[in-house]
């Protein structure tokens, strides 16, 4: 038992890094990809709130290994070949995209709309707004289910 765990150690140890790489690489990829798709399904334009709706519904709505599938054995046949952990880097970035979409968004709901309309009687535009007062106010609600998203994409890395 102890002879195949050593001859399997180096490969472990690969398994290790990519699954590191994999897991906080798309999850922070996947954050800022997020924190726009949250914006746009608060946003005052319809269009947007619309594509931003469509797009959390399907990858929300769709196992993430058929994304991985579809991604690495379908976008070839457009002619895009990607290497496989970009593919799944892209794969999972996307699934996270999604969901943390919702964590954003639902932080950015429990900020009270008093400290939007106390900032914008200051004269603040809206991206001082969100940077200074909505963002570090949302985070702190966000934050915990991130937490939480975080984990569950570090196991998900092994359908990759």
């Amino acid at each position: 038992m102890i002879d195949l765990f050593l001859r399997a150690a180096p490969m472990l140890a690969e398994a290790v890094w990519i699954t590191l790489f994999l897991g906080l690489g798309s999850f922070t990829l996947g954050c800022v990809l997020g924190l726009v798709i949250a914006l746009a399904r608060i946003s005052s334009l319809r269009v947007l709130r619309w594509l931003a709706f469509a797009y959390v519904s399907i990858f929300r709505g769709t196992p993430l290994l058929i994304q991985l599938l579809l991604i690495y054995f379908g976008l070839p046949v457009y002619g895009i070949v990607i290497d496989p952990l970009s593919a799944s880097l892209l794969a999972l970035t996307l699934f996270a995209a999604a969901y943390l979409s919702e964590n954003f968004r639902s932080g950015i709901s429990a900020v009270d709309r008093g400290q939007w309309e106390a900032a914008w009687s200051m004269g603040m535009p809206y991206v001082t707004v969100l940077r200074r007062i909505i963002l570090p106010q949302a985070l702190r609600v966000a934050v915990p289910p991130m937490g939480s998203r975080l984990v569950a994409l570090m196991k998900d890395t092994s359908l990759a």
